[in-house]
C-alpha cells in the first residue's frame, strides 16, 4: 500500500485522532510547566482540501466538512475545532464555514501550544519534510528532523520538559509495521514511563 497522508486529510479517522490530540493538549496546559510534542511520522503541517488528491478521495467531506457544518457538534470536539477554524478564515454570509486547509497533526499541535512548549516533527519522506521545514521555519520551538519515526523515539526521549505526549501514526506501508508500532510503543515507555 502506497499511504500518502493528504489523500486521507480530513477523514474521520484523522477528525478523531486529532480531537482526542487537541483534548490531551488542553489537559497539558492544565499546568503551567512546558511540555513537549514528538511527532514520529509527522506528514505535513497542513493539507489542501482542495488539492488533486484531497479531490481524489474526498475523505474529507464525511469527516470535517460533516463536523464543521454541525449545528451543535459534541465539547469534546471544541478545542479541535477552533483550531480548524482559525485556518480557514471568517464565515460567509449564511453562517458557513469555509473549508480549504486542514492542520495536519504537527500545525494542529503547534495552534494549541503554548509559545514556551516544544514540538519535535520526525518524517522519513524528503518531500515532506521540505514542506514541514517551510512551514516552521519561523518556529523557535520547533524542530524538524529527516529520519525514521521510530529511530526518534530513542533519540528524542526522554525530552528535557519530562512532560508531554508522543504521537506515533505510520503510513502503514510496511509488513512489518504493527510489529514495528508495538516495539516502539514499549521502547517509548521505558524511556519515557510519566509520557502521554
Amino acid at each position: 500500500m502506497n499511504y500518502r497522508h493528504r489523500f486521507h486529510a480530513g477523514g474521520p479517522a484523522d477528525c478523531l485522532k486529532h480531537a482526542v490530540l487537541a483534548v490531551v493538549l488542553e489537559r497539558l496546559k492544565a499546568k503551567p510547566a512546558p511540555f513537549s510534542v514528538v511527532d514520529t511520522h509527522a506528514g505535513l503541517g497542513r493539507y489542501d482540501l482542495l488539492s488533486e488528491a484531497a479531490q481524489k478521495t474526498g475523505e474529507y467531506k464525511s469527516g470535517i466538512a460533516r463536523l464543521l457544518a454541525a449545528a451543535d457538534p459534541p465539547a469534546f470536539f471544541a478545542p479541535y475545532l477552533a483550531a480548524v477554524r482559525s485556518l480557514n478564515g471568517k464565515p460567509e454570509s449564511g453562517g458557513r464555514q469555509p473549508l480549504r486547509w486542514y492542520p495536519g497533526s504537527p500545525l494542529l499541535a503547534r495552534l494549541l501550544m503554548r509559545p514556551k512548549d516544544r514540538l519535535v516533527l520526525i518524517e522519513l519522506h524528503p518531500e515532506d519534510v521540505r514542506l514541514l521545514k517551510l512551514e516552521f521555519a519561523d518556529q523557535m520551538h520547533v524542530a524538524v528532523h529527516h529520519a525514521d519515526g521510530y529511530l526518534g523515539l530513542k533519540a528524542f526521549l526522554p525530552p528535557p520538559e519530562r512532560r508531554g505526549v508522543v504521537l506515533i501514526d505510520p503510513p502503514f506501508e510496511r509488513e512489518d509495521e504493527f510489529a514495528k508500532l508495538a516495539s516502539g510503543i514499549k521502547r517509548a515507555h521505558r524511556r519515557w514511563p510519566q509520557g502521554i
